[in-house]
């Protein structure tokens, strides 16, 4: 198993993205890349904790690989607006890609340059070494799949799932 954390806006959008994939054994909303310990939900909306929305993702690299992953990544946000997706505005909605390792960081650059030739924008993706990652409350975890009818999720969060679908479709469950 292999674990990766990455933050591209609302953490719902991206758990809900990455959920209908093979391979992918458990995603984990929640904070990192700030500096407030035990950050909350309203702290972290606050932007005063530096922390991003994140998803921290398992998944099975015989299944789906780590380049894979990452270029799922890139088609399910808006990688080149700083510190906004949408109408989410606010450091804590940030495209940053958290790595563990020398490892992961080289292969993050690579997939950024990668997924640039997709956009005429340039992408504004961070690459931060990996802190703490601080678990989301409870109410966060799988949230698109308990609230579907709910208006954000609706309007935000069935677009992006549904351009994942047809662009990975050879991955879903």
């Amino acid at each position: 198993m292999t674990d990766v954390v990455l933050a591209g806006g609302c953490f719902w959008c991206l758990d809900a993205v990455y959920r209908q994939f093979r391979g992918v054994e458990a995603s984990v909303c929640g904070y990192t890349g700030g500096d407030t310990p035990d950050p909350d939900y309203r702290s972290v909306c606050s932007g005063a904790t530096g922390h991003q929305e994140a998803l921290k993702l398992s998944f099975d690299p015989q299944v789906i690989d780590l380049d894979t992953v990452l270029d799922i990544f890139f088609t399910s946000h808006d990688p080149t607006s700083w510190d906004r997706q949408g109408a989410d505005t606010g450091s804590q909605y940030r495209s940053v890609l958290f790595y563990a390792d020398e490892q992961q960081r080289e292969a993050f650059e690579r997939a950024v340059a990668r997924a640039q030739q997709l956009y005429s924008s340039p992408i504004v993706t961070e690459i931060k070494p990996l802190g703490v990652f601080y678990e989301a409350e409870e109410y966060h975890q799988n949230y698109y799949a308990l609230n579907p009818a709910q208006g954000y999720c609706a309007f935000v969060v069935s677009p992006k799932v549904a351009h994942a679908r047809r662009n990975f479709a050879h991955l879903l469950r």
